[in-house]
């Protein structure tokens, strides 16, 4: 048992001559207590083995319901067209191309903590990157969603796919931003779904020994690939994980730089600016913990798991969130700076006239209240250590990144070059009803994976737990070697 979890844990018992030249530091705690290894394989796996609650049925109805509606007003987008929507000639890209921008940020927090920190040996991402990896998923999957509604017949987008064909040389534009966010969108979900099963499979196999029902005993020695424990197993295990969160990586700063580049290389007033691609890969970061911590302070408190979603969890969040908030803040300044520097007159008429006194100037405020005002909070302890102070916070940095999107893609396209161009958009029920569904599909896909499979990463957690047991290990061989060594100089001293 002692030789398994120091192959687990990466921790080598010194010599003793090793003992005396540094003092014994203690790892940072992330679990609550001391649980067995059952009992944290107990905890986590409960809400899957156990019936469903009351408070998980009653967001379930409402994500279901959401998600209904959604669909029905996609259903009659299908039959009467995109005309139901408030685009209109000035603002062809409004609710649709909001909301997929949105969901992308969202997604990136995942990939962030599961790979990003993983690099970095950053041990808190443990209790909370499954379900930030899960969110990844379900979020790229609502982004993907508008787009493919957005071009009117979506039954014809295979037209868009560069293959031989029987209608002419039609290929797309390959110089296109549009075109390389399909790419780039693509590939950072496939990589994310990879990654996500990846992480999964050791838990897979737990679920697979624990089962006692012949058809879920079945499913799960399907999915867990054979996996028998071994320190052949774990070792290419690692290698693989190193591997992919090194692939992972460079699609965290990619995916929402190539976004960013569908306005930064158009030459559009408040579009054409070259801090685009930094300034959209740290306000994705910043909505996407957001939602993360949302999460987690829900489940943590429904489900139970208090013990290892902890509040060091959530305040190391916290200092996520009042970096990436400051840097979006700096970005926002700097729009600002370069727009009166520059002398361009569009430039500043768009941020000085029409986004602070135009007529969307409420929609600026609000992106303002909860982007830079809010995350500053987060300086004081207190702030960081209240449950509902961070909800609270959580919910209002995912607002304000909605109404960031809207401001950028809105205000710069209602008012171009041309006034006599001008005009209003005023999103109808349809661009309402559709924003909810998205809301709806999310909720309902995370709702029911909390249900169906570990929302911790149980062996990375028995990791944590078994470090923690070796460190104190340690420590107390260190407190005996030192007692022997001053019984034995004071039986010197006597003699």
């Amino acid at each position: 048992m002692e030789i398994l979890e120091n192959l687990m844990t990466g921790v080598s018992i010194p010599s003793k001559s090793q003992f005396h030249q540094a003092p014994m530091l203690p790892p940072p705690k992330w679990v609550e207590g001391d649980p067995s290894l059952q009992e944290i394989t107990d905890d986590v796996l409960r809400p899957m083995e156990g019936l469903p609650g009351r408070a998980w049925w009653i967001c379930f109805a409402l994500s279901a319901a959401a998600l209904t509606m959604g669909l029905s007003m996609i259903g009659y987008l299908f039959s009467k067209g995109i005309g139901i929507w408030g685009e209109n000639n000035s603002v062809g890209w409004a609710f649709d191309i909001t909301n997929f921008v949105f969901w992308v940020g969202i997604g990136h927090a995942g990939t962030l903590i599961s790979a990003i920190l993983l690099l970095f040996q950053q041990k808190w991402r443990t209790s909370i990157n499954r379900s930030a990896e899960a969110m990844t998923i379900f979020a790229v999957m609502c982004a993907g969603l508008f787009p493919a509604i957005h071009v009117g017949r979506p039954w014809l987008a295979f037209w868009l796919f560069p293959y031989p064909n029987q209608r002419g040389p039609l290929w797309v534009n390959f110089r296109s931003p549009l075109v390389w966010d399909v790419f780039a969108v693509s590939t950072y979900f496939t990589i994310s779904l990879v990654f996500w099963y990846l992480g999964m499979i050791p838990d897979l196999a737990t679920i697979r020994d624990r089962a006692t029902n012949g058809i879920k005993k079945l499913i799960f020695r399907w999915v867990s690939l054979g996996w028998d424990g071994s320190h052949r197993t774990w070792s290419r295990y690692e290698v693989v994980s190193l591997l992919l969160a090194g692939l992972a990586t460079p699609l965290v700063v990619s995916v929402h730089s190539v976004v960013s580049m569908d306005f930064a290389t158009a030459v559009l007033p408040g579009w054409h600016s070259t801090i685009f691609p930094p300034y959209f890969v740290a306000g994705a970061i910043y909505s996407g913990f957001g939602m993360v911590m949302t999460l987690l302070i829900i489940t943590r408190n429904t489900m139970n798991l208090e013990r290892y979603i902890t509040m060091r969890h959530l305040e190391a969040m916290s200092k996520v969130l009042l970096l990436t908030g400051s840097i979006v803040a700096y970005a926002y300044l700097t729009e600002f700076f370069s727009a009166w520097y520059n002398g361009n007159i569009y430039e500043r008429y768009t941020f000085f006239s029409n986004r602070l006194a135009g007529p969307y100037a409420w929609c600026f405020g609000i992106m303002v209240l909860c982007n830079v005002l809010t995350p500053q909070m987060f300086w004081f302890h207190r702030i960081r250590g209240s449950i509902p102070a961070l909800f609270v916070a959580s919910i209002l940095v995912n607002i304000g990144m909605w109404f960031e999107r809207f401001v950028i893609i809105v205000l710069s396209l209602h008012r171009t070059f041309l006034p006599a161009e001008w005009g209003m958009f005023i999103p109808t029920i349809y661009d309402v009803g559709i924003l909810i569904g998205s809301f709806g599909l999310f909720f309902t896909c995370f709702l029911i994976f909390i249900r169906v499979l570990p929302m911790i990463a149980i062996w990375e957690v028995k990791g944590l737990v078994g470090e923690l047991r070796v460190h104190d290990r340690l420590v107390s061989n260190l407190r005996t070697l030192r007692a022997d060594q001053e019984d034995g100089t004071q039986e010197a001293a006597c003699a």
